[in-house]
């Protein structure tokens, strides 16, 4: 079954316009979405000695408990994506994921937040697949690692609003109380949605029922086998991906470890992430553009030569005192690096795949970073801190977290090997 009867990507002469406003309503939608994700690592010395919960425990309702259901889910909500009326798709999610955060605010241990946790991550599976699809549809190839960019920029200002609503409103209402409010701003933006148009013709339309998701696997098993620089890609994010998850565990580690006070350095750490990240993300926008542009290699091998540069300084900020002005400096570098991700590895994602399975690809890519990259950097962390804990180690956190982003490291090669094949795998996808 051939896919190029899908959506034919904007014209040239659109190349200068980006879709302003549901760009900023994607964005704004994005950071709730990191807002809610984040807020029990945000609030970490809040809720983890209320609910008496192990290093261990908290690591599985962050990671594995989270994620396994917001990646499998989210491959299925991508394909859906791909087959369905996306804006309403996207209202569905918000509004069942925000009812859900709010029921979380009722937990009385491990089990009664594991449960809405879980289904949190099926809810906030379908955002992604269906944004980065909705903006493929709608954005020029030469712009849409700036697209990528903003949108993504919802992850450092949500993960930064969230360490802010922690370190403000926590001492004063209480995380309960937050979670309550976070839940009901999320099903007032859910209604925005239902006055989303999809720009994708009904004629194109495919289907639910049937074949549909058949095909939609098919296209993307065949999409892995024609690119070697689409796997390339997803391993680099997966293995940047390892030491993202073992940060989950930064805000414990900043009071136990380097002496902070806890709501101090939820604000500290918030106005950084905020700044630092979006820093980041125009920086890989608009750079990986340039570089996918005017040199041979394509937006992956930037991103190499980046981290390259930026992982000594994240591994040594790990190391020096909290006083030391270096320790500031460190913790905006590391997420400068983080946030500078998105945008080339998700509009490579876009451009290696086929038009009519961007959703599809985008959910796979997604499940990958959080099973296998996530799964192992928070769950492992937490298991590996309780292990060094239990040996008598004087800085647990440290040791561990250090461990995971050398791991990290491994996205190097990688992103080196996904920049050299990039152009070519396009070419040959354009020629099919």
């Amino acid at each position: 079954m051939s896919d190029k009867t899908t959506t034919t990507p904007p014209s040239a002469t659109t190349a200068a316009a980006l879709p302003v406003g549901l760009l900023a309503l994607l964005t704004v939608t994005n950071a709730l979405n990191f807002v809610d994700r984040n807020l029990l690592a945000s609030f970490a010395n809040f809720l983890k000695p209320e609910l008496n919960l192990t290093d261990t425990q908290f690591g599985l309702l962050t990671g594995l408990v989270f994620l396994v259901f917001y990646a499998v889910a989210g491959l299925f909500m991508g394909m859906l994506a791909d087959l369905s009326h996306r804006p309403r798709l996207i209202a569905g999610a918000v509004a069942v994921w925000s009812a859900l955060t709010a029921i979380s605010g009722m937990a009385r241990g491990f089990i009664s937040l594991a449960i809405p946790r879980a289904l949190i991550g099926i809810g906030e599976s379908a955002l992604t697949p269906s944004a980065m699809s909705l903006l493929a549809d709608r954005v020029h190839p030469s712009r849409m690692g700036l697209a990528s960019a903003i949108y993504y920029m919802g992850v450092p200002i949500g993960t930064g609003a969230g360490l802010l609503i922690a370190g403000y409103l926590g001492p004063a209402i209480g995380w309960r109380n937050c979670f309550y409010v976070l839940g009901a701003v999320g099903l007032v933006l859910a209604l925005a949605f239902l006055f989303v148009r999809d720009p994708r013709p009904k004629r194109e339309a495919q289907h639910t029922k049937g074949p549909g998701f058949l095909v939609q696997t098919r296209l993307l098993g065949d999409a892995l086998k024609r690119s070697p620089a689409l796997v390339a890609t997803i391993c680099g994010g997966v293995a940047l991906h390892i030491g993202i998850g073992a940060a989950q565990f930064d805000q414990l580690w900043f009071v136990a470890e380097r002496g902070f006070e806890r709501a101090h350095i939820a604000q500290l750490a918030g106005y950084i992430t905020v700044v630092a990240g979006v820093a980041g993300n125009l920086f890989g926008g608009f750079i990986g553009d340039w570089w996918q542009q005017k040199m041979k290699s394509g937006r992956p091998m930037m991103l190499a030569l980046l981290i390259l540069v930026t992982m000594p300084l994240a591994l040594a900020y790990r190391v020096v005192p909290a006083d030391s002005p270096f320790f500031l400096i460190g913790m905006g570098i590391g997420i400068f690096q983080l946030a500078a991700f998105y945008g080339p590895t998700f509009s490579t994602v876009q451009e290696l795949a086929p038009p009519g399975a961007r959703a599809t690809v985008t959910a796979f890519y997604i499940l990958c970073l959080n099973v296998v990259g996530l799964g192992i950097g928070i769950t492992g962390a937490g298991w590996v801190i309780d292990q060094f804990r239990d040996a008598g180690a004087a800085q647990p956190y440290t040791a561990s977290v250090l461990v995971f982003t050398a791991i990290s490291a491994l996205a190097i090669p990688a992103f080196v090997l996904a920049g050299r094949w990039t152009k070519r795998d396009v070419a040959r996808n354009a020629g099919g």
